[in-house]
């Protein structure tokens, strides 16, 4: 099968300026597909709650990650997105589909996350966690499976995590959302079936990207220790079962090959990615 297997086909990518959202909006322009990218920016961030670990690219990344897709040989767009919000998620689609056509590959790989107790979890940061990592990816597939349906092809791909399949302390908005997100992914998955549209999502382990730095940070300044972010991250590494992060582009590479014409038959699946590791 040719590597341009996404050839005429139309993707868009959540969290796409940066991580593994990046990464996977490279992977597809390589397969052929033009590539909207949307993220919430540094012009955003009075978005962002006290406590909620979001990375939020420059307007700057932004606009040079569309040059790199573009550099491949294909069309972008990159817009400025809010996944909590309605009114950005609407506009985002409808530009796209006015830019580059309907959307047949989406990639939901927007994302964040909190560290608190449950006894003290604050109500207003566990919303946002249920709205980032739920809501966000329900406001994009809603918008895109008609058209998919319509079209008897499509694919999509919601970027969960080992946390969806695990519990950790500190982590009960995060782990909630997540194992939500599996959920969804499994009713959508079999909703589409009967259109050739697939629905999948991928659980990564320790991935080394931005917002995985700023959760290292996080971590040390609420255990209050003495460590540079570089080695309270080694150490972490030391501990995993290939004692390494993952690289975004082994992530993306797993993304782009569920959005194959003949991965048609994974259907619904929740595949871990984590070297090793449970968490």
């Amino acid at each position: 099968m040719t590597d341009k297997y996404l050839a005429g086909r139309v993707a868009w990518v959540t969290g796409g300026a940066s991580g593994m959202g990046r990464a996977t909006a490279l992977a597809l322009g390589r397969a052929g597909a033009n590539v909207a990218i949307g993220s919430l920016v540094a012009s955003q961030r009075g978005a962002v709650l006290h406590g909620q670990n979001c990375h939020t690219p420059s307007d700057d990344k932004l606009a040079a990650t569309k040059a790199e897709i573009e550099a491949l040989g294909v069309r972008s767009l990159a817009l400025a997105l809010d996944v909590c919000s309605n009114e950005s998620v609407a506009a985002s689609h409808k530009a796209i589909v006015s830019a580059l056509g309907d959307v047949d590959v989406l990639i939901n790989a927007a994302g964040s996350s909190a560290r608190k107790f449950m006894v003290d979890h604050p109500d207003e940061l566990w919303a946002r966690m249920l709205d980032v990592n739920l809501t966000g990816p329900y406001r994009t597939i809603k918008l895109c499976l008609p058209g998919m349906i319509a079209r008897k092809w499509g694919r999509i791909v919601n970027f969960a995590s080992t946390a969806a399949n695990v519990g950790y302390p500190m982590h009960s908005a995060y782990c909630a959302a997540k194992s939500g997100l599996l959920g969804l992914t499994r009713c959508v998955a079999l909703e589409a079936a009967p259109h050739g549209v697939t629905c999948n999502a991928i659980n990564p382990g320790f991935v080394d990207t931005e917002s995985n730095y700023s959760a290292s940070r996080m971590e040390i300044e609420i255990a209050g220790l003495d460590v540079s972010v570089e080695d309270y991250r080694a150490k972490v590494a030391e501990g995993l079962p290939q004692k390494r992060y993952l690289k975004p582009e082994e992530v993306a590479s797993l993304a782009a090959f569920l959005c194959r014409p003949d991965a048609l038959g994974i259907e619904g699946q929740d595949i871990t990615i984590a070297m090793g590791s449970q968490w």
